[in-house]
């Protein structure tokens, strides 16, 4: 089992009319994430709407700031006991059977137009076996093609753009992943966290993209970029693209200051706590048929 301590800060100067903020920072519920603890506090005297996505688990929050400053820090203890699943045994799902609420992450989005990529991924990834092999391999492809480097994209990149280029950071890694998923047949969907493990050499620690494809009846973890450890990966939403799930999502004249993340793991085998690690079998925090619990 994993534990891990999370740690959020952010800080804004809000304009004269104040400013409305959708944020996207609470660890999501999952049948394998659990929140034993946290803590919302806020600089300003403000009561927060939170919703919680049935479908997702996605935990959305709502507030309107007055003028100045605004500071949030979020801090959680989270527990990750993951479904684990040789990667042979998942299949793809036929569209046929596919859940209703998966058949959303079959069609294009704004940062990912699979709908121009069916040639080409058909041709690269077509004749391959299908199941975990298929989507590993445009996971690895994407890997190899694309150059992880920051400030090379901006909020506007996507898929198309991350192909042409062939540089970006974790989000552009995503979507060029789901994209290529998504044009054969396999639907995938954009989720955040944070970056445990990333190399520092990459910069502070900070927030992260990466993909989940459902294989299996059950939604599986990839990081196209290969910068953090999937298995240290902290949930907090999903999405078709980074426009569904961005972390922060202003409305109003503000200035946003950088923010500061912490996320520790606790190393103590005797109660059964580990520190997360590169693993080759197939990881999810989602239902579905389970070849062993806990890691």
């Amino acid at each position: 089992m994993i534990r891990l301590e999370l740690g959020l800060e952010l800080a804004y100067e809000v304009g004269d009319r104040g400013a409305d903020f959708v944020f996207n920072i609470h660890a999501a519920h999952t049948p394998c994430q659990r929140v034993l603890d946290e803590r919302l506090v806020l600089s300003q005297p403000v009561v927060p709407r939170l919703h919680v996505d049935p479908a997702t688990g996605n935990r959305t929050m709502f507030l309107h700031a007055g003028p100045g400053e605004l500071k949030l820090a979020y801090d959680a203890t989270i527990e990750l006991s993951h479904a684990v699943a040789d990667p042979a045994d998942l299949a793809e799902v036929p569209i046929q059977q596919l859940p209703p609420e998966v058949m959303t992450y079959l069609y294009p989005s704004r940062y990912c137009q699979s709908d121009q990529l069916f040639q080409f991924a058909g041709h690269e990834f077509g004749h391959l076996p299908q199941g975990h092999a298929r989507a590993q391999a445009i996971h690895d492809w994407v890997g190899q093609r694309v150059t992880f480097s920051s400030n090379t994209s901006n909020g506007n990149t996507s898929a198309l753009e991350t192909l042409a280029d062939q540089v970006g950071v974790c989000r552009d890694f995503a979507h060029l992943m789901i994209a290529l998923c998504r044009a054969v047949n396999l639907p995938a969907r954009f989720t955040t966290g944070t970056d445990y493990g990333a190399d520092p050499i990459l910069g502070p620690p900070d927030f992260h993209a990466y993909v989940e494809v459902y294989l299996g009846g059950r939604w599986v973890i990839f990081d196209p970029s290969g910068t953090a450890i999937p298995m240290g990966l902290v949930r907090l939403a999903t999405g078709r693209d980074a426009a569904d799930v961005a972390f922060a999502t202003i409305f109003g004249g503000v200035v946003a200051h950088p923010p500061v993340i912490r996320t520790d793991a606790v190393d103590d085998p005797a109660r059964g706590l580990v520190l997360p690690q590169h693993s080759p079998q197939a990881l999810s925090t989602d239902l579905g048929p389970v070849t062993d619990t806990g890691v």
